[in-house]
């Protein structure tokens, strides 16, 4: 980590109701904030994309991209999405058995996402893969352009609205194959960023979600105007799924579970861990 101190950070967040919820209060100058921060909401992917190329000081980003670009970033404590029942669905037309998905053409919402790794630790998709943006998944799937798909962030409380089936939570494969909580997402900062201030950052974004939870109602214009769906329960849902105790600290658990996850995308790919690790010192 360099010596200068930066006076301001670009930050990537998705425009989903999780992270705009944890973010609402350290962007609107709620909490003390150690420097200023320019915003840039994307899609996780592009957000993915973006780190590969080095080009955020702070972002949000998959677990599943991690292994790629982890000689860069570390990540944060604060900040993740990671838990119990929260895992990508493979979603279909009809309901299909485990024989026919093995050759079944899957629609998933990023190659570098943490559902696309997922889908090749479990083994049993083998057929080809069609890359789209989230939203765009499920209407592929209903309309034929895909067999399967799998579907992330609002689409868990939506997809029977399209005439979909559940095949497989791939949350509920994760927690019984590994007997750890899944992590999704985590807030990374550029290994540059002095270490100061890189902690401070993370102490923010807690003290952000802290607010949050304080105050429920401050942050529900700014989750609207950036959700997909705007359904109140759905959103409320998709907070209530995807912000955890271990968004505010990940601790040892939740930093195992992290291990794990990255460690297996790492073997599959031929790759290290980092010496240092994989999170802020």
């Amino acid at each position: 980590m360099s010596a200068s101190l930066p006076e301001s950070l670009s930050l990537g967040l998705s425009p989903c109701p999780n992270d705009t919820y944890i973010f609402h209060a350290l962007l609107h100058g709620l909490v003390p904030a150690p420097v200023a921060f320019r915003p840039h909401l994307a899609d996780v992917e592009e957000l993915n994309g973006m780190a590969r190329r080095k080009e955020l000081d702070v972002t949000k980003m998959s677990l599943g991209a991690a292994a790629r670009i982890m000689d860069d970033y570390a990540l944060l404590a604060s900040g993740a999405a990671l838990g119990w029942g929260c895992g990508p669905l493979v979603v279909a037309r009809e309901p299909l058995p485990p024989e026919a998905w093995a050759t079944a053409r899957v629609a998933v919402p990023g190659l570098l996402t943490t559902a696309n790794l997922l889908l090749t630790l479990h083994g049993g998709f083998q057929g080809p893969r069609q890359e789209m943006l989230f939203n765009e998944v499920m209407p592929a799937v209903a309309r034929g352009d895909a067999d399967l798909g799998v579907i992330i962030h609002e689409g868990r409380f939506t997809y029977q609205r399209l005439g979909l089936t559940k095949l497989l939570d791939l949350g509920e494969w994760w927690e019984g194959a590994f007997h750890v909580p899944l992590p999704l997402g985590a807030i990374a900062v550029r290994r540059d960023v002095p270490l100061e201030t890189a902690r401070a950052v993370q102490t923010a974004i807690a003290a952000s979600l802290s607010y949050a939870r304080a105050h429920p109602q401050a942050s529900g214009d700014f989750v609207r105007a950036h959700a997909q769906e705007l359904e109140e329960s759905v959103t409320r849902a998709h907070i209530e799924t995807f912000v955890t105790d271990y968004s505010l600290d990940l601790g040892e658990a939740g930093r195992a579970a992290i291990e794990q996850l990255v460690g297996r995308a790492a073997a599959l790919e031929g790759l290290r861990i980092p010496p240092q690790g994989l999170f802020l010192g």
